[in-house]
């Protein structure tokens, strides 16, 4: 899989932007709050329809203008696709690929897949659980649609039942259509615990060897599926959790509140891994999703490395960059001497100086 360019209009500081990529390692350098993380934010959206960081639509639009557009070209199994994404202020995006619009954002998913690493990835391991529930979340997304229309479903349907949690309190006679909601809440749950369950169990098969490298051989990294409750007892958790959830006002069980356990030599590296062993099992877990994925569609993903080098000790920067030798690879950072101390081959080289982007010659 290749992303071969990306043009942006009113996108961020971006009035207008065409950048052509290789095949190989792609560089873009320049000091900070100059708009390098903007291409790449607009990259990942036009794979995920979703900004990495969290941010509205909105705050994606260029001061001043109604609306954004990107169009990204993804070469996959030697065929090209356009994708064309339209951002509004005030209303969903317009999405077409191959200049034919499609319905549901669904659609989307799996024509260009990303692995994304950011310094606040280092910080997977020791965050609370939503982090790696995203983690776990935007990695099944890219891999299987089916997992996307059970997660969409069952977050639709816990906002329901939650709101409606908060109605009977003023409506008692409401408590009879919780039935309905806690049925449908269940079929999606279940499936969306199956998935993680195996999705974690084919992560170990990969992650277990990566670590063993990065650490010298010195330790042995497990991966443990922490569901909040498990699947064959979600039903009846959630009947036993009614009436505490009635005084929340919230579902207080089930997947959106799962976790993801990281174990050395069964020490939980969450709660007591030093720094360096937390930033390692980070880096593990981010090589081990592009073999992941590799092995799930038999294509190589667009790796994103957003000034991630920067927060690394030379040790897990050179196992970093002699991994991705066969790999797309997009990186930030703001100046070049890393690249050429550690002899890095670099095939494009951008610089990037407040919203605009010179193609510079590699070497």
């Amino acid at each position: 899989m290749i992303l071969k360019s990306v043009a942006l209009s009113h996108f961020r500081n971006y009035e207008n932007l065409y950048m052509e990529f290789d095949r190989g390692t792609n560089i873009l350098y320049g000091d900070n709050a100059q708009g390098k993380t903007n291409v790449l934010e607009s990259v990942y959206v036009s794979g995920t329809t979703r900004s990495h960081k969290g941010s509205k639509d909105r705050e994606l639009i260029q001061f001043g203008e109604e609306e954004a557009h990107i169009q990204t070209i993804v070469e996959k199994k030697e065929k090209d696709f356009q994708i064309d994404m339209h951002i509004k202020k005030n209303r969903s995006k317009g999405i077409a690929i191959n200049k034919i619009p499609i319905k549901k954002a669904a659609e989307l998913f799996g024509i260009l897949n990303i692995v994304f690493f950011s310094p606040e990835d280092l910080n997977i391991i020791k965050n609370g659980p939503s982090e790696r529930r995203r983690f776990l979340d935007v990695e099944l997304c890219q891999l299987d649609r089916i997992y996307l229309f059970h997660l969409t479903n069952y977050n639709k349907i816990l906002n329901q039942r939650n709101k409606l949690l908060k109605d009977i309190n003023f409506k008692p006679e409401l408590k009879d259509t919780l039935p309905v909601w806690d049925m449908q809440l269940i079929d999606y749950g279940k499936k969306i615990i199956a998935s993680r369950k195996d999705f974690v169990k084919q992560l170990n098969k990969i992650i277990y060897e990566i670590h063993r490298r990065i650490s010298g051989e010195r330790e042995e990294l497990l991966l443990s599926y922490e569901p909040d409750v498990p699947e064959e007892k979600f039903e009846e958790e959630l009947a036993r959790s009614q009436e505490r959830d009635l005084k929340l006002g919230m579902t207080s069980v089930g997947p959106h509140r799962d976790d993801m356990c990281f174990l050395i030599h069964d020490i939980d590296i969450r709660r007591f891994g030093s720094q360096g062993q937390q930033r390692s099992c980070a880096l593990s877990l981010k090589l081990s999703e592009i073999e992941l994925v590799k092995s799930s569609i038999k294509e190589t993903p667009v790796l994103i490395l957003d000034d991630v080098l920067s927060e690394l000790d030379s040790s897990r920067q050179n196992f970093l960059l002699n991994s991705i030798h066969d790999i797309q690879t997009i990186i930030t950072c703001t100046g070049l001497d890393e690249f050429v101390k550690n002899r890095f081959e670099i095939n494009k080289v951008f610089k990037v100086v407040n919203g605009t982007v010179k193609a510079e010659n590699s070497f």
